[in-house]
Parts: structure tokens; sequence; C-alpha cells
């Protein structure tokens, strides 16, 4: 399984969707999370790849999209 189709397996569990936008459309934006949920995919994402992510990034900015949740995750392995 690919980091993107980890991804995107993460964000549907955490909305409840069984869709979820790809690329660079914003998953906040589209509705399909919200700031409550971020704290909660930080937590799986955290999980299946085993990195920390430090309180100073825990914004919706930097987890927006798949493709920006890709970039991180990628540049903090």
């Amino acid at each position: 399984m690919s980091n993107q189709e980890k991804i995107v397996a993460i964000v549907k569990q955490v909305s409840g969707k069984s869709d979820v936008p790809l690329g660079d459309e914003s998953l906040f934006e589209s509705g399909y999370l919200d700031s409550f949920a971020l704290p909660d995919m930080i937590g799986a994402i955290e999980s299946e790849f085993g990195i920390s992510i430090p309180d100073s990034d825990l914004t919706p900015r930097k987890f927006d999209s798949i493709s920006r949740i890709e970039s991180y995750i990628e540049a903090r392995i």
C-alpha cells in the first residue's frame, strides 16, 4: 500500500465518508474534515507512519489536502 493510499484510508476513517478529494482539493473547505477531526487524523498518521508530529505543526493548513499530507509525511520519514 502506497503512502497516498494509507493517507486516504486514514482520512476516510476519520471523516466517516467513503470517498475523499484527491490531490490538492481542501479536505477542510470541502467539508470532509473539520478542526475537531484534526487531532484524530494526526494521531492516526503518527501511528501508521511511526512519526511524531510536533504541536507547532498542528495546523489545518499543513494537512489541508492529500497532497500536502503526503509531502509532509515524506519530509518527516
